[in-house]
């Protein structure tokens, strides 16, 4: 395949690049400081380099263009950003006092479809290549000028559809930006076949599967899940936990569930218990995440009673618990709904 940018490469990978241009070996390693340590756009900014090199620019560096940011009142960042071919992705800032946390996006579009979400309304377009995946958490901290401490692949698309990228992306940032892995987080709907082949691709390609996997369940039961999330009618619910245990067993890391609750529909201290049933023997955790309307669907938020009463269900079933802190919530919380506002759709 032929390399589209020099974001996402090693300082090996771009001193062998530097050599099959004809430059010593040592403007690669110029090069990775600039990408990386510097965060440079395009190759006039790379002032260290000889003017006829940054003039020819022989290939993309493979940042991206801004086309909107939203600050909510919470201090949470949402950029809306642009492809070289014309399409649009999102990425979030989360900031804290002590950690600055970026959720990004593995896919523009994404073909899941599951009903809760903004993103899966529109369908899948592509999948994005590991330096635009990169470029993401280099924008949030060009534009919060703080460093992120945590990655989440929990933004648009399906990480497991384009699970060679995202591993790639996920050495880039462990190795060329100095993440540590158990920073990283890769969140899933659920895809056939993938679960082990992951952990094996990790084992593979990273020497180790040090990231965090979050599956995320959204229903304690099969009937339910299918009615939410319209794929899962191909993946039964005991069979996306037994890959789940695969997983672990390969990679000696345990797994996260992640547990959208809408409101009167599945946050009920009864399905709480069914829930707390599919998880038992798993070295787990499950992440409660109160729902973020989205105009399409008529699902509620859910009650703050209701979503204490569900984790205090959990917790006296021995499942640990936590529940996840709404950002952003006055501008359009919900994954997708900034690149649907500035393409029309409602």
């Amino acid at each position: 395949m032929a390399l589209k940018a020099l974001l996402g490469l090693s300082q090996a990978q771009l001193e062998t690049w530097a050599k099959d241009q004809g430059l010593p070996a040592f403007r690669g390693r110029q090069l990775h400081d600039w990408l990386y340590a510097k965060g440079a756009r395009q190759w006039n900014d790379i002032t260290v380099l000889p003017a006829a090199l940054r003039q020819q620019a022989p290939l993309p560096l493979g940042r991206s263009a801004e086309l909107e940011r939203y600050l909510a009142q919470d201090g949470t960042l949402k950029l809306l950003l642009a492809t070289d071919d014309g399409l649009s992705l999102e990425t979030v800032g989360i900031p804290t006092r002590d950690r600055l946390t970026v959720c990004v996006s593995s896919q523009v579009g994404c073909p899941m479809a599951c009903r809760f979400c903004a993103t899966g309304k529109e369908g899948l377009q592509r999948s994005l290549a590991p330096h635009e995946i990169v470029d993401q958490v280099l924008t949030v901290r060009e534009v919060m000028q703080r460093r992120p401490s945590h990655v989440v692949f929990m933004g648009m698309g399906e990480p497991l559809l384009n699970s060679d990228h995202v591993l790639t992306a996920i050495d880039c940032l462990s190795r060329d930006l100095g993440m540590a892995m158990r920073q990283i987080t890769v969140s899933t709907v659920g895809v056939p076949n993938t679960l082990p082949r992951l952990a094996e691709l990790a084992l593979e390609r990273l020497g180790r599967a040090q990231f965090t996997l979050a599956v995320s369940l959204h229903a304690p039961d099969q009937a339910l899940r299918e009615e939410l999330i319209p794929t899962a009618r191909a993946y039964p619910y005991e069979q996306l936990l037994e890959d789940c245990r695969h997983y672990v067993a390969i990679s000696g890391r345990r797994v996260s569930f992640e547990y959208i609750l809408l409101g009167n529909l599945n946050d009920s201290p009864r399905q709480a218990q069914a829930l707390a049933e599919q998880v038992r023997g798993f070295q787990s955790h499950v992440n409660l995440i109160p729902y973020n309307p989205i105009a399409e669907e008529e699902f509620q938020r859910p009650e703050p009673a209701r979503v204490e009463a569900f984790a205090g269900a959990l917790k006296q079933r021995g499942v640990a618990v936590s529940v996840r802190a709404s950002r952003g919530l006055d501008q359009n919380a919900a994954c997708g709904q900034l690149r649907r506002q500035r393409q029309g759709g409602r």
